[in-house]
């Protein structure tokens, strides 16, 4: 990439989009992640997706608005608790493995087995042994699972230091997302060349052709939303399959039908 270009790239990262054109895209887009559910449910495709990343990258306001159009029947998020006592002794991936989706399925992982790459490995909660083991049988895992058939796609949401620590100190003074800054969330911000060095290091072992990263830049939270879901749209080549709307018929009379006497029923009141 050219100086110009590299310019060019850096002067429309930094201008905001209006709310008024990204609701406008965005709107756009959910149309067109209809269709391409409809696709993957005619043509019996599995699809997983890997949302990984820094905390308050905006992971979450992503997979809100993925998930907003779609039919919940056919795509589920996924996002696990710490592994339980029983989970700790299984094979590491067994327990995301009955989560996988099945023909004409989508499945959202809300941060996956990449815990043990970051999380585990940087707060010590696994063995030196033990996240060696994982990535040397993670790239052998996952070209497994594509081998299979399963289309595999992996986000890394990408904040800069200054740009996550304003999220921090906006959430510890907001009290509808004080919730959101956890424990773990506060040793994070601790130890940013840790989760840097950790994820470096991930991206080498694991960054395979079968199943690549691609990277989000998410200092912008709306372009980063309409960034990624572009992505996922041209990931999968599709068709628009929807069946076509048909008027609906007269609705049946049901003179026999008498509604009991509004008194007998509670209502909530009017307060607004």
């Amino acid at each position: 990439m050219t100086v110009q270009a590299k310019e060019e790239k850096q002067a429309r990262q930094d201008e905001k989009i209006s709310s008024k054109d990204y609701e406008k895209a965005l709107a756009d887009m959910y149309i067109e992640l209809v269709k391409w559910q409809h696709w993957i449910k005619d043509k019996g495709l599995r699809v997983v997706i890997i949302f990984e990343g820094r905390d308050a990258a905006g992971k979450g306001g992503t997979i809100k608005r993925l998930m907003e159009p779609l039919n919940p029947r056919g795509c589920n998020v996924v996002a696990l608790p710490a592994p339980s006592n029983r989970e700790t002794t299984q094979w590491y991936f067994q327990r995301y493995v009955p989560h996988l989706p099945a023909a004409g399925e989508i499945t959202v992982f809300d941060r996956s087995w990449y815990n043990r790459a970051g999380v585990e490995r940087v707060m010590s909660f696994c063995t030196d042994k033990e996240y060696r083991e994982f990535m040397r049988s993670c790239p052998e895992f996952e070209r497994m699972l594509v081998r299979s058939g399963i289309i595999l796609l992996k986000y890394w949401f990408s904040v800069s230091d200054e740009e996550q620590e304003r999220r921090f100190q906006k959430r510890a003074s907001d009290k509808t997302k004080h919730w959101k800054l956890s424990p773990m969330d506060l040793e994070s911000r601790d130890r940013w060349m840790e989760y840097s060095r950790a994820k470096d290091e991930m991206f080498f072992y694991t960054d395979i052709e079968e199943a690549p990263w691609y990277v989000v830049h998410a200092d912008d939270k709306k372009r980063s939303r309409l960034n990624c879901l572009s992505h996922i749209l041209g990931a999968i080549p599709y068709e628009d399959v929807m069946p076509a709307p048909e008027p609906l018929r007269p609705r049946k009379e049901q003179p026999d039908y008498k509604r009991p006497d509004i008194n007998d029923q509670n209502f909530v009141p009017d307060k607004y």
